[in-house]
This record gives structure tokens, C-alpha cells and sequence, in this order.
């Protein structure tokens, strides 16, 4: 426990630090991983605020931006772009009935039927303190978690990897919504599309067909602006924009001593619940909330209550989809895998400052580690500070008409792509991305597999062709005795896909990608 301690001092140190910051010819010294965390907490409640404006997009845009910032500092926004749209998300679900963000979508069913009652107030006050208590827990969850599961991932080789990202895709097709089928060709199209480029090892030009633009590989940026950011654009647009606002029903804030009983236990359970799922791949946010749900459901007293405005059914979703959304940062900071759409694009920002995903990063980094999960203490009490005064201008934002803000959107999307590396063709490469990504949506087949692909692809290569080399050629060293961990990997894997294949789990997940379209 000191070590723990000590290692939260070191991060605190870290994320307190003044910086020196030259603005305009003007130096200052300044706190400036503070002001990041601040800068990401704001801007991750205003894309949850906003429909139709998720933190993935918001993410792949900020990417650029993240090159003249010092890797401590970029991370630390990015992780509170995403928590924060956890935060926003429930202001547009209780208020007008829309999920700012995917993981709200339970918070509608009786957020808005307590805004309908008058007691919105009550509602966004129940889900910033439910948020709020589930961050600093999940938070402490890392802090405790993630360092023997580093140590552990220490012993990997490259056979340990390989299995480990292999059982990284088949988690995120299984917990995939819709097609099993689709959603595995979609991973394999991640995959092929990360080895488009020049090859490391021979120096062979391979997939570009003849494309010069095409000899680094396809930029990470510009598939995920494109198959997020133009793709949720298009898809914006085909819908209507009727909405009521309850502007005059927020009124008093405080919920009563009443409502702070029944408040309780959903909150430690969806916790719990949310801190569980949020590690599986795949998970996260969007699972938490919807288990939290179905578990308040049939544990509540009043479950006579739900779809009439029960305090549970906010305040169980909304602990569960903040801390999932915090503890899906254990696999990305321990094992480098991301277990989401949001944590493979955190490793694209790692890997543009240069830092390899993986257990050595606690070692190597112990200032950047540490200081990330600090900073999300500080997060979480500023999400609480800021959201609950500043519902006002919220509700302003939300009678701003989607139509106003996409070509702005789509402005500095463009600027992004083509400030990395000064070539238009990155921009039409994106639009062609946002077209197929669009397409994709409308055959049923989810984006996020095919970024964990493209993202895990060349990792999975380079770790495959070093585990060949060492066993001399024998494809069977990933499931031999002497490799118990790989071999561990492999069996559940195996076991997953297996598993969902049965025709009852089949039959489920075609009934939940009905709800969910």
C-alpha cells in the first residue's frame, strides 16, 4: 500500500507541476497539465452535451493537436474528453430525451420521465453525483489493479502477445452488437489495412497499388476521422431535429433525503458492476449501463417504479457507464490493448509521441503512468464543479440546430488531416473512409472492430513474426505446455467464439442490434 501511495505522490507531483508556456511572444509559468485536464473535462461535456458529437470523433480530431503538446499533457485531455462525455451524455437524456453519448441511452428511459414530472433538477443532480462517486472508485480500482498486472505482463514474449491480441479481437466481435460474421470481416479488414505500406523487415512496397502516397502506410487519423467523424456526420443529418427542451422544469437541484436513500445501493452496485465490465474488450461504458439497468430492474424495490421516472434507473446506469468508461483503462496502460474504439485511438496518440503501448510504460514512464490516473481524480471533482452550475448554458447549446455545427466539423476535420503531413490526398482519403464507413453502418456492420484491427494489426505482425523466429518456424509454440500463458489466451478465444455461436446467444444479439438501430 505505501508503494501505491508513493507512486500517487509521484503522479500528484506530476500533474501540479507549473510549466513554463510561451503564448504570443509571452512566457508564463503555469500549471499546464492542470489546464489540459481542465480544457478536456470542458470539452468532454460539451460533445456529450451535443447529439450527434461522440468523444471517438472528437478524439480522432484532436489527434493532430496532440503533436505539440508533451505526452503527459495530451493524454491527460484525451482521457478527460472521454470521461467527460460520460457526464454530458445524461444532460441531453434527461432533458430532451437524446443520448449525447451511446452509453446514455439507458439514462433516457427514466431521466426524461423525471424531467416530464418536473424533476429534472433532482435527475441531473442524482447522475453527477452517481458519476462522480463511480470515477474516484473506479480511479482507485487502476491504482490498485493495474500495477501486478503490469508486472505479470512483464513476463510476456512475443508468443504471449500475439495470443493476448488475438483474444483482443475475438473479445470486441463477441461483445459486438449485430452479426457475428460481420463483425469478424470487419476485423479482418482492420487487419489488412494496417499492413498497407512498406514492409519493416524487406523494405517491399505491399497493397498500395502503385500509390506513392500509400509507401508510409494509411494514416491512423485519417481512418478514424473518416469512419467516425464523416461517418456520424452523414448519419446526423437523416435525422430530425424536433426537440423538446425542458428548460423551465429544471428548477431545484438538490434531490430529496428521500430520493438520496433510494440512491444508494444502485450507485455502489453499477460501481461495482460498472468497474468488472468496463476491463472486458469490447465493453466498457455501453455494457456497464445496460447491465446496471437490467440488474436495478429485478433488484429494486420499486421496480413498479421504472419507465414512470425511478431515481434508480439514473443513478445505477450512470455510476456503471463512468466506471466502466475509467477501468477500461486497465488493458490499455497494462497490456497496451485497447478494450474500445476510444483506447485504440489513446494508443494512436501514444504512438504519435513516440511511446510503445505496454507494460514497460509503468516502468520507463512511471511520471506519465501515474500522473494519468491522478489527473482523473482532479477530473472527476471538476466534472462535479462544472456541470452541475453551468446546466444553463447546456440547455442553450442544445437549441443550436445540428445543421449549424457539421460544417464547422467537418472544417477542422479537414485541417487536421492535412496538417500531418501537408498532402490533400490524406483528405479525400478520409472522405472515402466516411463514405465506406457510412455504408458499413447501413449493412449492419459496426466501425470500432475495424479501427482494433488496424490499430492491432502491425503490433500482432511484428509480434507473430518475432514468436516464428524464435520457435525456429513451429506455429504450434502458441499453444505449447511450455507456454502456458499463450496457450491460456488461445483456449479462451477459442471458448469465446464458441460460445456465441450457441443459437441462443446468436438469437440475442440479433435482438439487441434490432433495439439498438
Amino acid at each position: 500500500m505505501e508503494g501505491i501511495l508513493g507512486n500517487l505522490l509521484i503522479g500528484f507531483i506530476e500533474v501540479f507541476k507549473l510549466q513554463a508556456v510561451t503564448f504570443s511572444g509571452i512566457t508564463m509559468t503555469l500549471p499546464f497539465n492542470i489546464i489540459m485536464c481542465l480544457i478536456g473535462c470542458l470539452l468532454g461535456t460539451l460533445i456529450g452535451v451535443l447529439p450527434g458529437i461522440g468523444p471517438v470523433a472528437t478524439i480522432a480530431m484532436l489527434l493532430p493537436v496532440t503533436f505539440n503538446l508533451s505526452p503527459i499533457a495530451a493524454l491527460i485531455m484525451l482521457a478527460g474528453i472521454y470521461y467527460g462525455a460520460q457526464y454530458g451524455g445524461s444532460t441531453t437524456a434527461i432533458l430532451i430525451n437524446i443520448p449525447g453519448e451511446s452509453s446514455s441511452v439507458v439514462t433516457c428511459l427514466e431521466g426524461y420521465q423525471m424531467a416530464r414530472q418536473g424533476r429534472a433538477g433532482p435527475a441531473l443532480a442524482t447522475a453527477a453525483i452517481a458519476s462522480f462517486f463511480a470515477g474516484c472508485v473506479s480511479t482507485l480500482v487502476i491504482a490498485l489493479f493495474a500495477p501486478p498486472l503490469a508486472e505479470v505482463a512483464l513476463k510476456f514474449g512475443p508468443a504471449e502477445y500475439t495470443s493476448l491480441m488475438v483474444l483482443g479481437l475475438v473479445a470486441a466481435t463477441v461483445l459486438a452488437s449485430g452479426s457475428l460474421i460481420k463483425a469478424i470481416a470487419m476485423v479482418v479488414l482492420g487487419l489488412l489495412l494496417g499492413l498497407v505500406g512498406t514492409d519493416g523487415n524487406s523494405g517491399v512496397l505491399r497493397f498500395a497499388f502503385g500509390i506513392s502516397e500509400l509507401a508510409d502506410g494509411i494514416g491512423f487519423v485519417t481512418v478514424a476521422m473518416g469512419m467516425f467523424g464523416i461517418c456520424e456526420i452523414i448519419a446526423n443529418l437523416e435525422q430530425k431535429e424536433n426537440r423538446e427542451v425542458f428548460t423551465k422544469s429544471v428548477g431545484k437541484l438538490m434531490p430529496s433525503k428521500e430520493d438520496f436513500k433510494r440512491m444508494v445501493a444502485p450507485i455502489l452496485r453499477g460501481t461495482v458492476l460498472g468497474s468488472a465490465l468496463g476491463i472486458l474488450p469490447g465493453g466498457g461504458a455501453l455494457l456497464a449501463s445496460f447491465a446496471s439497468y437490467t440488474l436495478e430492474k429485478k433488484v429494486s424495490k420499486y421496480s413498479h417504479e421504472f419507465g414512470k421516472g425511478a431515481i434508480e434507473g439514473v443513478a445505477g446506469p450512470e455510476s456503471a457507464n463512468n466506471a466502466g468508461a475509467q477501468t477500461s483503462f486497465i488493458p490499455l496502460l497494462t497490456l497496451g490493448i485497447p478494450s474500445n474504439a476510444v483506447m485504440a485511438l489513446m494508443i494512436g496518440a501514444m504512438m504519435i509521441q513516440g511511446i510503445a503501448p505496454g507494460p514497460q510504460v509503468m516502468t520507463e514512464r512511471p511520471q506519465l503512468f501515474w500522473g494519468m490516473i491522478a489527473s482523473m481524480w482532479l477530473g472527476n471533482l471538476m466534472l462535479v464543479i462544472l456541470n452541475l452550475p453551468l446546466i444553463g448554458m447546456w440547455i442553450k447549446l442544445l437549441t443550436v440546430p445540428y445543421r449549424y455545427l457539421y460544417p464547422s466539423i467537418l472544417l477542422f476535420m479537414a485541417i487536421g488531416v492535412f496538417s500531418i503531413s501537408n498532402q490533400p490526398f490524406d483528405c479525400l482519403l478520409m472522405a472515402c473512409f466516411g463514405l465506406f464507413g457510412y455504408v458499413c453502418v447501413k449493412l449492419g456492420c459496426e466501425p470500432a472492430p475495424l479501427i482494433l484491427g488496424f490499430i492491432l494489426g502491425p503490433l500482432m505482425e511484428e509480434n507473430l513474426r518475432r514468436a516464428m523466429l524464435l520457435s525456429r518456424g513451429d506455429p504450434w509454440v502458441f499453444i505449447s505446455p511450455s507456454k502456458p500463458i499463450s496457450m491460456g489466451f488461445i483456449i479462451a478465444s477459442v471458448l469465446l467464439l464458441v460460445i456465441v455461436a450457441l443459437p441462443g446467444l446468436r438469437k440475442k444479439r440479433k435482438e439487441v442490434f434490432v433495439e439498438e438501430t
